[in-house]
């Protein structure tokens, strides 16, 4: 996909309904987004959208490494 697509596509919700709040974190167990991330999400513009998630992954990732 050319940069120019990636700026023009609909960013889609990381949402796959595990909607469960870890209280330790602050992020939801399934799509790692904060609350105040996911109530926001529909009013959000594409880059803000993500900016989210570009952090998801690391969130993961930390996630991960901390339950070891």
């Amino acid at each position: 996909m050319k940069q120019a697509d990636v700026a023009t596509t609909p960013v889609p919700s990381p949402c796959n309904s595990v909607c469960r709040m870890s209280a330790t974190t602050g992020w939801c167990e399934g799509c790692w987004r904060t609350l105040d991330e996911i109530v926001a999400w529909g009013r959000l513009d594409d880059a803000a959208k993500r900016a989210i998630w570009l952090q998801l992954g690391a969130r993961r990732s930390g996630a991960t490494e901390t339950a070891r």
